[in-house]
């Protein structure tokens, strides 16, 4: 049943205009809320491991289809993939899912985060730095992810206020902090896709607590 997502999401790619889709709307929401079903059965899950996941609303864990072209003008009207961000609020940490026919993947973390979310988290490094270290290193995170993503935006030097000597520098000199899996159509129309996310939030769990905290610190 889940493959209908595929099936839609590979037609809108090919044919990607108002036109077909005014014409596919059913199409679409049947995938959609096959989605939305499969997202139900995935909070249910996490929030074994966290009590919070049973009151969020599937609907409120995913994006819109359609682009904003006032941002993105010369791209293609409709995105090409479904998604599953819950308490994805801007400059916070967060477990995501993205499935589509072009690649699919999901973890978690700290992505792009504004200025001050990222100072914060550098004091909590500096502060603390062991600790984040002893979770990406762990034999369970390293086992499922194998530690953090490389950051293409890291900086060359120390950032402002730390010496390059200091003991944490690689990840002080980091923006993102975040950790993903590739994931294949296989794994995802299977039936045992929900305990798979369960499995990666479990993984990556400690560190969006570490990166949680930090955060929100207050003195």
């Amino acid at each position: 049943m889940k493959k209908q997502i595929f099936d839609f999401l590979k037609a809108l790619d090919a044919n990607n205009s108002k036109e077909w889709m005014d014409a596919h709307r059913a199409d679409y929401l049947k995938a959609k809320d096959t989605w939305l079903a499969e997202i139900e059965v995935i909070l249910k899950k996490l929030s074994k491991h966290n009590p919070v996941f049973a009151n969020v609303d599937p609907k409120s864990t995913i994006t819109r289809i359609n682009r904003n072209r006032r941002f993105n003008p010369d791209k293609p009207i409709y995105k090409d993939n479904f998604t599953c961000t819950p308490f994805g609020a801007i400059n916070s940490p967060a477990f995501h899912i993205s499935i589509s026919p072009n690649g699919s993947f999901m973890g978690g973390g700290l992505y792009r985060p504004d200025t001050p979310t990222l100072v914060k988290v550098r004091e909590a490094i500096d502060y603390n730095g062991e600790e984040l270290v002893k979770i990406v290193n762990s034999k369970k995170y390293k086992s499922f992810y194998g530690g953090l993503n490389e950051d293409d935006e890291m900086l060359k030097k120390a950032p402002q206020g730390y010496t390059p000597d200091h003991p944490m520098i690689d990840l002080l000199r980091r923006k993102n902090f975040i950790s993903t899996i590739t994931l294949t159509q296989k794994e995802i129309v299977s039936d045992d896709f929900p305990s798979l996310v369960e499995k990666a939030y479990v993984a990556i769990k400690p560190m969006l607590d570490y990166l949680d905290e930090a955060v929100n610190y207050q003195e």
